[in-house]
């Protein structure tokens, strides 16, 4: 059986689009007979690859699934946040040697595309999995 770690980034300037995402996730681990060991939330994406880091360390775990949502704002920053917290994580993995899988949505994202693409974080999950069994 697969153990999971998850990491939730909490901001979500515009609704529970994170609660949907995080509900997907893990409805697909219980799908896929995996376990979701040990959640971490942080603040926002950015902090994602510190969390992640922390349970890539662990014993237990086989992979790390990230969650989090970025919705455009008035400047570029939700370009400068995504981008940052994709290569922190790729780092991470590639450190760790454990698979951490990226289902962080956005940038340049409204609400509603965001609404519409809470799936991604069963998908974030169904790939982290994939990735442990190899």
């Amino acid at each position: 059986m697969v153990q999971l770690g998850l990491v939730v980034a909490q901001y979500d300037k515009h609704g529970d689009v994170i609660d949907s995402m995080q509900e997907s996730a893990r409805a697909a681990a219980a799908e896929a007979g995996a376990t979701i060991a040990e959640t971490l939330s942080v603040p926002g994406a950015y902090d994602t690859p510190l969390a992640a880091d922390r349970l890539a360390r662990l014993d237990d775990i086989d992979a790390v699934a990230v969650l989090g949502v970025v919705i455009e704002g008035d400047t570029d920053h939700d370009k400068v946040i995504t981008d940052a917290a994709a290569q922190g994580l790729t780092d991470v993995s590639l450190e760790r040697d454990t698979p951490v899988t990226l289902g962080i949505i956005g940038p340049g994202m409204s609400k509603d595309e965001a609404e519409a693409r809470t799936d991604k974080g069963g998908s974030a999950v169904t790939s982290a999995i994939e990735l442990a069994k190899l």
